[in-house]
C-alpha cells in the first residue's frame, strides 16, 4: 500500500526550501519531486500528452498536492489529476481521503504592458478579480479551478520572490543596466519565500476556504524601482572588489551608477521626492484578499537587501 502523506510537493525548488521545513516545524509530513530523483526526492516528469500510468503510481497518496511548475497546455490539468486518482484508489484508504489541488501561478497575468509591450501602459490598480491577459498559463488555470467543487482546486498567483538565494540587491543591476532602462521602471511586487510557504499551509489547513478560487499574493507594497536603484544601486563587480585599487574605491562607485541616473530622472520628469506616487508607477497589486481571509499579515512585511 502506498504511504499517506500531509502534502506532496510536485517540483522541488526554491519554494521548498522554505515549506519543508516549515512543514517539519508544524509536524506535517511530506514528499517532493524533481525530474531526476535528487536529494531523496522521487524522480517524477510530467508529460502533459502522455496517459502512462507508471510514473503516477509511484507518488504517494496526499492530503493537499503543491503543483510548483506551469502549465499551459489545454486539457493538463485534468490528465494529471485523472492519472493521479486513478493510480491511488486503493482498498483500505480512508474514504475522507480526497486529494486537493493547489498551482503556484505569476502575477504577470495582471502586467498588460510587459506582455503586450505595444499596448499603452495602465496606471491602475488590480486585485484577484481583476480581468487579466488570457496567457496558455492562466486559460490553463482556469481550467484548473473550474474543476472545483468535484476537485477541490486552488491557484496561488505570487508576485516576485525573494529570501535564501534571492537576494534584491541583486536585481538592480540586471533591471537597470542603463539609464534608459532604468527610466522605464515603475512598481515591484514581492513576496518572501517565508510567506509563500505559510500561505500554501493557511490553504492546506483550510481548504474550504481556498476551494475555486484564484489569489493574489504579495508582501501588502507597492515599490518603486527607482526608490529601491537608488537606495541600494548594483552589485559591485568583482574587479572593484578585489583590484589593487579596492581599498580606495569610493563607495559611491561600488554602488554603481544607478543612484546617479535616479537623481537625474528625478530631474529631467520633475519627481521632487521618492517613491513616486503610485499613479505613476504602472500597475499595483492588491493582496489585502488573501491575508483577510486567513487571518493572517506576512512576516517579511518589507523587501530587504
Amino acid at each position: 500500500m502506498q504511504m499517506t502523506v500531509d502534502i506532496l510537493i510536485l517540483g522541488a525548488g526554491w519554494t521548498s526550501t522554505f515549506l519543508t521545513p516549515l512543514c517539519d516545524k508544524c509536524g506535517l509530513t511530506y514528499a517532493s519531486t524533481s525530474r531526476s530523483g535528487r536529494e531523496s526526492t522521487i524522480k517524477f516528469v510530467f508529460d502533459p500528452d502522455s496517459d502512462d500510468l507508471e510514473s503516477y503510481a509511484v507518488l504517494p497518496n496526499a492530503h493537499t498536492i503543491l503543483i510548483t511548475f506551469p502549465i499551459v497546455k489545454k486539457g493538463a490539468y485534468e490528465r494529471l489529476i485523472r492519472l493521479y486518482t486513478q493510480t491511488h484508489r486503493q482498498e483500505g484508504l480512508k474514504s475522507d481521503l480526497k486529494a486537493r489541488f493547489v498551482q503556484l501561478g505569476t502575477t504577470s497575468m495582471w502586467d498588460g504592458k510587459r506582455l503586450k509591450p505595444d499596448d499603452p501602459v495602465q496606471h491602475k490598480w488590480y486585485d484577484r478579480h481583476s480581468a487579466f491577459v488570457p496567457t496558455p498559463r492562466a486559460e490553463a488555470e482556469e481550467e484548473l479551478l473550474a474543476l472545483s467543487p468535484s476537485v477541490p482546486t486552488t491557484v496561488l498567483n505570487l508576485s516576485g520572490l525573494w529570501g535564501g538565494t534571492r537576494l534584491g540587491r541583486n536585481w538592480v543591476g540586471k533591471v537597470a543596466p542603463s539609464k534608459e532602462a532604468l527610466k522605464g521602471k515603475g512598481s515591484l511586487h514581492v513576496i518572501h519565500g517565508t510567506d509563500v510557504a505559510r500561505a500554501i499551509l493557511a490553504v492546506h489547513n483550510d481548504f474550504d476556504k481556498s476551494k475555486g478560487q484564484r489569489w493574489l499574493l504579495s508582501d501588502g507594497r507597492v515599490y518603486d524601482w527607482w526608490d529601491i536603484a537608488s537606495a541600494w544601486g548594483s552589485k559591485p563587480s568583482s574587479a572593484s572588489l578585489d583590484g589593487p585599487h579596492a581599498s580606495t574605491t569610493s563607495e559611491n562607485e561600488d554602488r554603481g551608477p544607478q543612484a546617479a541616473w535616479v537623481q537625474e530622472l528625478m530631474e529631467e520628469s520633475g519627481v521632487r521626492a521618492l517613491p513616486r506616487d503610485v499613479e505613476l508607477l504602472g500597475r499595483a497589486l492588491d493582496s489585502r484578499d488573501f491575508w483577510k481571509t486567513f487571518e493572517m499579515s506576512p512576516l517579511h512585511a518589507r523587501i530587504e537587501e
